[in-house]
C-alpha cells in the first residue's frame, strides 16, 4: 500500500503534467470544427475551462511537495510553453490561461513542505474531480471519433489524433483510480506498460508532425518519418518484453536513446513554429506540448534504467 507521502506527491506530479494534456486536447478539439458543429465547439471550451481549475489547484497544492526531478525534467513547463500559448491564443483567439504557467515556473520541489491529513485530503477530492472530469472528457473524445468515423462530422484533426488523444485520456484515468486505490505496483509491470504506451506514442507524434509539414519542408518530414518507423520498431520490442521473449532492459535502453533524439528534434521543431521559420499547418502549443510529452517519457525511462 502506498505511504501518505508517496500517495500525495505522485498524485500531484500526475496532475501537473496529465491535466495540463488533457486542457491542451480539449484546445486542439476546439479549434478544429468547422463553423456548423459550434455546440462541439462549446463543448471542448468548457472542458479546457475545466481541466484549468484542475491543474490550477494541483498547482496550489504542490509547492515543495513534488518530486524536484517533475519539475526540472521539462514535463510540467518547457521554457517554450508560455510562448507558445501566447503565440497559439494569438492566432486562434481562445484566451489561453497564461497565468497558470507562470505559477508553475515558480513552483518549488524540496519534497520538505509537512504532509498533513488535512493536505492528503485535499489530494483525495482532487483526483475524485480529475476521474470523473477525465471520465467525462472520455466520452465526449469517444463521441467525437464516432461521429468522424461515420462521416457525421468534419474536424481538422487527423481520426488517429483523435484516438490517440482518448487513448491518453484512458491512461490517465487508470493512473487516478491506481493511486485512490493505494495500489503498490509491480515494477516490472510498470516498466513494460509505459514503454508500450510512450513508445506508441512517439511514433505517432512523429506522424502527426510529417502529415501537419509543409510539403516543402522535405527534409523534417524525411526526419520525421524516420522516427515514426523507429518508435514503430519500439513498440514491437515492447510487445516482446511483455511476451517475456526480449529482456525489457534491451528496450529500455533503444527507447532511451531513441527518446533523446526524438526530444531535440521537438526541441528545434517547437523553436521553429515558435519563431515562424518552419512552413506547417502546426499551431505552436502542439509543438511544446509532444515536447512536454517526451520529456516525461525520458523521466520515466531514466528512472527504469536506475
Amino acid at each position: 500500500m502506498l505511504s501518505a507521502r508517496d500517495y500525495i506527491s505522485h498524485s500531484l506530479e500526475l496532475h501537473l503534467f496529465f491535466s495540463r494534456i488533457m486542457k491542451e486536447h480539449s484546445f486542439f478539439l476546439e479549434m478544429g470544427f468547422t463553423p456548423r458543429d459550434t455546440e462541439f465547439t462549446q463543448q471542448a471550451d468548457r472542458f479546457r475551462k475545466e481541466f484549468d481549475k484542475l491543474l490550477s489547484d494541483a498547482v496550489a497544492l504542490s509547492n515543495g511537495v513534488v518530486n524536484p526531478e517533475v519539475l526540472e525534467s521539462g514535463e510540467v513547463i518547457t521554457k517554450y510553453t508560455l510562448e507558445a500559448e501566447s503565440a497559439s491564443a494569438f492566432y486562434t483567439g481562445i484566451d489561453i490561461a497564461t497565468e497558470i504557467t507562470r505559477a508553475e515556473a515558480g513552483l518549488a520541489g524540496n519534497e520538505m513542505r509537512p504532509l498533513t491529513p488535512a493536505l492528503e485530503e485535499k489530494v483525495y477530492y482532487l483526483n475524485q474531480k480529475a476521474i470523473d472530469l477525465t471520465t467525462r472528457l472520455i466520452q465526449f473524445k469517444s463521441t467525437i471519433l464516432t461521429n468522424v468515423l461515420s462521416c457525421r462530422i468534419f474536424t481538422v484533426n487527423y481520426p488517429l489524433l483523435l484516438d490517440h488523444i482518448l487513448r491518453e485520456a484512458k491512461f490517465y484515468l487508470h493512473m487516478v483510480q491506481r493511486l485512490q486505490s493505494r495500489e503498490t505496483l509491480s515494477i516490472r509491470r510498470e516498466i513494460v506498460e509505459q514503454e508500450l504506451f510512450w513508445n506508441r506514442i512517439m511514433a505517432e507524434h512523429s506522424k502527426f508532425i510529417r502529415g501537419l509539414l509543409d510539403p516543402d519542408e522535405e527534409q523534417l518530414i524525411e526526419t520525421a518519418n524516420q522516427f515514426g518507423h523507429e518508435f514503430d520498431h519500439l513498440v514491437e520490442e515492447s510487445k516482446a518484453a511483455m511476451d517475456r521473449t526480449i529482456p525489457i532492459e534491451k528496450v529500455t535502453e533503444d527507447s532511451l536513446a531513441a527518446t533523446r533524439e526524438i526530444r531535440e528534434f521537438k526541441t528545434q521543431a517547437t523553436q521553429g513554429l515558435i519563431d515562424c521559420k518552419i512552413k506547417s499547418i502546426i499551431i505552436p502549443l502542439l509543438g511544446d506540448h509532444t515536447l512536454r510529452e517526451a520529456n516525461h517519457f525520458l523521466r520515466l525511462l531514466k528512472m527504469f534504467e536506475r
